[in-house]
């Protein structure tokens, strides 16, 4: 009996001090790491219940043994009582005997709720144990069949794009660099291309254009805007007609024109996303290949590759004409996003960014990461040449299954010195495509409308989603400039990724119904002028990341920068000095967040084991240094605008301010 108490003891001990128990509340506690189940996860689960349905029958053993020798003890203490003893021992036999009582009743109360508890754990565990072979099954077989859904979708589109007539339509013919392969190459990546369908009614205007003056003179009687003649009174053209491209001359700063070549890896993002459909990009792990060498500071300040739109626009003398090139360089900010699917690193909370470029841009701008979670960064700009920019930008993102939505949050402000013309936007929906199978591309969606709060001039733009099926071209943008009246006076049209025009509206008039009964405006408009232009990728783009110009010169190392400036991250240098070998997916695959492989980082940030500090543990009462939060009185939102300080710190290089987050 000796010996089987011993194991007894020794089982109820290996239950207790086995971890199961913990293991089981914490799996039960509602914290699952933001991750999804992988095998190894689901195997380890499946050990653990079996691991607790053997516990769970040495606890009812060690029920049943206790309700035994308990029974045993008080018939031993009662025959003990009945014997004749002396008086002082009687006493303490006494004692001895309500001591047992009690450890009778509570034992029996621990037996009671014993029983209570392997009842249930019984009947539930039978439940869960098929609960989650059923949730494991319909996780299978709705992952086989999205990935399924994708490729027939993709075959349809092939067996459209072989059929008759389609070859000698010729507003499908493809240039470089168009989202289709062009004529001729038999390409895998023509095979797997998802494409997007596009809004109806994409347009809800016709251009018409007149070419001579004496036309223009014919219509002047019923011109909406008079016959200006735009070749010689039009200030439009006299700043920008053949001129979309400034000059690139030699600057006094030598600045870098090429950076380490990109590592040749494969990268299936469906194997790392699967997982993850309909929750927030920022928190879902992603391996450091997929990243590119620049901070999400960095992309923020490249909206400022084409301020010379805004140079130019200082010295509009109307302010229609002003909004045009305001429209010009809305758009233009995308231009750089058409190749650059890779994401840029998540900043640390705290984390700065300037651009100090006044003796060849004439422009000084500063970003810092004012907020982790949601992200989001202030961004304040101002040019020597009369105008000032900032916003505050959120991302929002979601994974779709298909394709990932980035929505960013906030508003836009410019403000031009010399006439106090405001105005305000909010940039569209970018969306990545082609996450299951096919090669990565970016669109653009959605309408903007920026107002000009000083004279309520309006425009607004439309950014066309690409569809396979549709006559429209790639990556179209329109637009139309309306005064405060709502007379339009401009028409818009480009592409984001390319150049965009403008062109003065001489008439207008509504058109005849269609056959869907929409009824559409007709402007009779002067030609086109070129407004805008995309600077030439560098040579070797490709392998670069495709980064345009200034973008190679962001992460070049100043001297004088603040100790929180993203040029001075060890994980993004890192990744910037040298091409990284490939490793296994166990080293540095899917859930990985860091910048150094075999770490793995929370999701949303990118660690290093370089002593970077987790952003996740910002206080509440994080105040960032450098922007503060005010009420904006033309949107009604708060938001975070510069508060001053930083150029006078760093002409002083007084930075005792700055938190030590790399």
């Amino acid at each position: 009996m000796k010996g089987r108490g011993c194991w007894e003891t020794a089982s109820v001990r290996s239950f207790c001090s086995s971890g199961c128990l913990s293991k089981f509340k914490k799996d039960d506690s509602g914290d699952d790491g933001e991750g999804s189940a992988s095998p190894a996860d689901k195997s380890e689960l499946q050990h653990t219940l079996k691991n607790l349905s053997l516990k769970l029958d040495d606890l009812s053993t060690c029920n049943d043994l206790i309700a035994k020798h308990g029974a045993a003890l008080q018939r031993s203490l009662n025959e003990l009582d009945s014997l004749k003893i002396p008086s002082e021992s009687g006493e303490k036999l006494k004692v001895v005997n309500e001591r047992a009582t009690l450890f009778r009743i509570t034992s029996n109360a621990m037996i009671n709720a014993c029983r209570d508890f392997l009842e249930l754990a019984e009947i539930h565990s039978r439940k869960w144990q098929r609960a989650l072979q059923y949730e494991q099954e319909q996780r299978v077989h709705l992952e086989e069949t999205i990935e399924q859904l994708a490729k027939q979708h993709n075959s349809l589109e092939r067996a459209f794009r072989s059929g008759p007539g389609w070859s000698a339509n010729p507003s499908n013919s493809c240039s470089e660099g168009s989202l289709l392969t062009p004529k001729g190459e038999d390409s895998e990546e023509d095979e797997d291309t998802e494409y997007f369908d596009a809004m109806e009614d994409s347009t809800s205007f016709i251009t018409v254009i007149t070419e001579t003056n004496e036309d223009r003179k014919a219509e002047g009687g019923s011109s909406t805007c008079g016959t200006v003649d735009w070749t010689t009174a039009d200030n439009v053209s006299e700043v920008l007609d053949g001129a979309s491209l400034v000059p690139r001359g030699s600057y006094r700063v030598k600045r870098r024109v090429r950076i380490p070549d990109k590592p040749n890896y494969s990268l299936n993002l469906w194997s790392i996303m699967k997982n993850c459909i309909g929750r927030e990009l920022s928190r879902i792990p992603m391996p450091v290949n997929f990243n590119e060498p620049l901070s999400m500071l960095q992309r923020l300040t490249e909206d400022l590759e084409y301020h010379h739109l805004l140079d130019k626009a200082v010295h509009c003398p109307s302010s229609v004409e002003q909004m045009c090139l305001v429209a010009a360089f809305s758009v233009s900010s995308y231009s750089t996003t058409v190749h650059r699917i890779a994401k840029p690193f998540n900043p640390m909370l705290g984390e700065t960014f300037e651009l100090d470029r006044l003796e060849d841009m004439g422009v000084r701008s500063l970003c810092e990461q004012v907020s982790h979670h949601p992200p989001s960064a202030a961004h304040y700009a101002f040019s020597k040449n009369g105008w000032s920019l900032w916003q505050e930008i959120t991302i929002a993102s979601k994974f779709r299954g298909k394709y990932i939505s980035i929505m960013p949050l906030g508003a836009i402000h410019l403000e031009f010195q010399a006439t106090g013309n405001h105005y305000v936007w909010r940039k569209s929906t970018s969306t990545v495509h082609n996450i299951i199978v096919g090669k990565l591309w970016i669109d653009q969606s959605g309408d903007i409308e920026i107002v000009n709060h000083k004279t309520s001039d309006r425009c607004q733009l439309k950014f066309v989603p690409y569809s396979y099926f549709s006559k429209e071209a790639a990556r179209k943008v329109t637009g139309v400039v309306r005064d405060s009246q709502g007379k339009a006076h401009y028409v818009l049209s480009g592409s984001w990724d390319e150049q965009m025009e403008c062109s003065k509206i001489v008439q207008s008039s509504p058109s005849s119904p269609g056959s869907d009964g929409k009824q559409k405006t007709v402007y009779q408009t002067l030609p086109a002028k070129l407004l805008w232009r995309k600077y030439p990728l560098p040579e070797n783009a490709e392998n670069m990341y495709y980064f345009s110009e200034l973008a190679l010169t962001l992460n070049e190392l100043e001297g004088g920068v603040a100790p929180t400036d993203s040029r001075l991250r060890p994980d993004q240098r890192l990744m910037a000095a040298a091409p990284r070998k490939k490793v296994r997916p166990g080293k540095e695959g899917a859930g990985s967040g860091c910048g150094v492989p075999g770490k793995r980082g929370r999701p949303g940030e990118e660690l290093t084991n370089l002593g970077l500090r987790p952003a996740e543990k910002e206080s509440d009462g994080y105040v960032p240094l450098w922007f503060e939060k005010r009420l904006d009185p033309l949107t009604r939102e708060t938001a975070y605008v510069y508060k001053g300080g930083y150029w006078e710190a760093k002409e002083k290089q007084e930075w005792h301010m700055c938190p030590n987050i790399f």
